[in-house]
């Protein structure tokens, strides 16, 4: 159960594994290779099961990652939690504008990471041309009408105040209404090397 991963709402988080990104901070860098066995690895019968016994307990189911819209059984699978009663909540980085396009009008809520303007994009993913794609999927999701928060994470390092008053009036400009700055926990940092 969490109260924090979709805003106002009582929610189950499922973790997908899988990122194409390697940003430097990332958290959750044990979920970015695709690997088919792991310990702690659920398969997707175990979590039906455990949603059943959480209907009416739970008001949603928070899809997150990794990349959750890396998944090819995403859709069904949303499909299938929101015919049990649940909003849905999606947390991602616009990896997959197209995808993104394609799910939304499943969402409820979705948690949009965008970690700077579309230019220095490539300097924290470590992919060229990732910047384009998290702000398409930033237009996409402003137009769509779904429930969001855009989410920036600010570390010194990687994001000057000078560039965060630029990123947020680009923001601006872009129709965004809901803006939240998240600290950088480098504790379990993708690159260790970030200061604390």
């Amino acid at each position: 159960m969490t109260t924090i991963d979709y805003p106002g709402e009582l929610a189950a988080v499922i973790f997908c594994q899988g990122c194409p990104w390697r940003c430097c901070y990332c958290h959750n860098g044990h979920l970015l290779p695709r690997m088919s066995s792991e310990p702690g690895l659920i398969e997707w019968d175990e979590i039906i099961a455990f949603l059943e016994r959480r209907q009416g307990l739970l008001d949603a189911v928070v899809f997150s990652g990794g990349e959750p819209t890396l998944q090819s059984a995403l859709k069904p699978a949303i499909q299938q939690v929101k015919a049990m009663g649940f909003k849905i909540g999606l947390h991602s980085a616009g990896v997959y504008p197209e995808r993104l396009a394609e799910l939304l009008p499943l969402l409820d809520w979705v948690g949009l990471d965008i970690k700077a303007l579309a230019e220095d994009y490539a300097a924290l993913t470590g992919v060229s041309g990732s910047g384009e794609k998290a702000w398409e999927s930033l237009r996409l999701l402003v137009a769509s009408g779904v429930a969001y928060e855009v989410r920036t994470t600010v570390h010194t390092e990687l994001l000057s105040p000078q560039n965060l008053k630029k990123l947020q009036h680009q923001l601006q400009q872009t129709g965004v209404a809901h803006h939240q700055l998240q600290q950088c926990d480098t504790r379990h940092a993708l690159d260790q090397r970030l200061s604390a």
